[in-house]
């Protein structure tokens, strides 16, 4: 049983323990090794999933061909909750970029879910809602604001998705190289790369290899409002 996973979702958080029960009890574990595809965009959205273990990068292949990456998640972020509306296709890739475990239900069992508690029903709907939203605005991010506010709010984003607290710091818990920072943001390594050293050298951040610890909150959250 995944109940004690399924409280820390938004999700599942909250609900009873009979909701919890019933959703643990219909979920199957899937297994997914680094670089394998949880899902592909274009592809029939089947399946809804909670990450439980690794982590993974969620992209998007432009018109033009170029793949964007519009988030990087761990456990226990939801995704895939388009699956249960009939006939939808994911918009976005999901890859695994460690190994992975994710507990997965299937388009019918979602439904026989939603009849028997219906609140799952009605967070589905604002979670697809959010979801379209968030969309929305990552898209309008990458046309119309400048590099720098940009990573700032992709970096506040990830804090608040993964971050652990350092001392008075607080530690982004995922494996974060500068070009995914670059491919998040829509730019190039160089210029995160420089970013980064400027805001290194005032004591807004902190950087080692794949790794992003945030010193001064309250600065980058000035810059990410512009």
């Amino acid at each position: 049983m995944h109940t004690d996973l399924l409280r820390r979702c938004q999700y599942f958080a909250d609900l009873p323990d009979q909701t919890l029960t019933a959703a643990s009890a219909a979920a199957q574990l899937r297994r997914v090794p680094t670089g394998d595809f949880i899902f592909r965009q274009g592809e029939p959205a089947s399946h809804f999933y909670v990450l439980a273990a690794g982590n993974a990068r969620l992209s998007q292949i432009s018109p033009e061909g170029r793949q964007i990456i519009m988030g990087l998640i761990g456990p226990p972020i939801e995704i895939g909750i388009i699956s249960a509306i009939q006939g939808a296709v994911y918009p976005l890739d999901l890859q695994a970029t460690q190994d992975c475990q994710a507990l997965a239900w299937e388009h019918h069992t979602l439904l026989r879910l939603f009849e028997a508690h219906p609140m799952l029903a009605l967070r589905a709907l604002r979670m697809v809602s959010g979801r379209f939203v968030e969309l929305q605005d990552r898209y309008r991010e990458l046309a119309t604001e400048r590099v720098e506010r940009r990573l700032a709010r992709a970096l506040l984003r990830l804090v608040t998705q993964s971050g652990r607290p350092d001392g008075d710091d607080v530690t982004i818990a995922l494996p974060l190289a500068r070009q995914d920072l670059a491919e998040l943001t829509g730019t190039t390594l160089y210029t995160v790369s420089r970013t980064l050293s400027v805001w290194e050298s005032s004591g807004i951040i902190r950087s080692g290899r794949e790794r992003v610890t945030l010193c001064d909150l309250p600065r980058l959250s000035e810059i990410a409002e512009g």
